[in-house]
């Protein structure tokens, strides 16, 4: 068997700009004569201005709930639904009955969600909750899914800030990983397939699916005996 020995006589690579190793001193890559990341930014992110956008809450008890939420949903048992259902409903969530909410489901702000009689609220969803996000009766809305609520002007050099309502209707099922966005309504009995993302309306009584999401078929449920 033979070895490729390195030739010791060689030049040593050149070391990688802005890399841990402390015996490079090679300048940071912001400040390289060669750097390759060029042209001209079309925002200014120093004018981005959000004073205009109303959280609902006063700083404080924005800040209690980020640590109620950090701390008490995360070490409360799984089955234990209804100890979270209780801390939602006190920052001002309207919950329903017999709803299921995972203990790493994260609520932006809680008093502006509501959420329906027994519908599910899986594992790592995040509720993006900047404006209004309402969730009917008999929902599930899968592990890691994503209702965003806000946005940024895209011709705006000042990157401003857009919010818009997420309406989700009576016996929907969104799939694992779907991101829904700003001012998207969907239809009562409607299914979302997993991964899809969901930029418009969609009918009820669909399965949908895609990227962007699009009604694929009519959704049937076989009828109890």
């Amino acid at each position: 068997m033979t070895y490729n020995i390195p030739n010791q006589s060689q030049e040593p690579q050149k070391p990688i700009a802005n890399s841990p190793n402390p015996e490079i001193d090679d300048p940071p890559i912001t400040h390289n004569q060669s750097n390759i990341l060029t042209g001209e930014s079309l925002v200014d992110l120093r004018k981005y201005d959000r004073s205009k956008f109303d959280r609902g809450k006063p700083g404080w008890l924005i800040l209690l709930w980020w640590f109620v939420q950090a701390i008490a949903f995360p070490l409360t048992p799984h089955p234990f639904n209804g100890i979270r259902r209780g801390l939602l409903r006190l920052f001002g969530a309207k919950i329903g009955r017999g709803a299921i909410v995972r203990p790493t489901a994260r609520f932006t702000y809680p008093w502006k969600i509501e959420i329906g009689d027994y519908s599910w609220i899986g594992d790592d969803v995040v509720l993006y909750s900047l404006d209004r996000i309402a969730i009917g009766k008999h929902c599930v809305i899968s592990q890691k899914s994503y209702l965003c609520t806000g946005t940024h002007d895209t011709q705006d050099p000042a990157f401003g800030l857009i919010t818009a309502s997420v309406t989700i209707n009576n016996g929907v099922w969104i799939a694992a990983d779907c991101f829904i966005g700003p001012g998207v309504e969907i239809g009562a009995n409607a299914l979302i397939g997993a991964r899809s993302s969901v930029f418009e309306n969609m009918p009820g009584g669909f399965i949908c699916s895609g990227t962007p999401c699009r009604p694929r078929y009519r959704r049937e449920v076989n009828k109890s005996s």
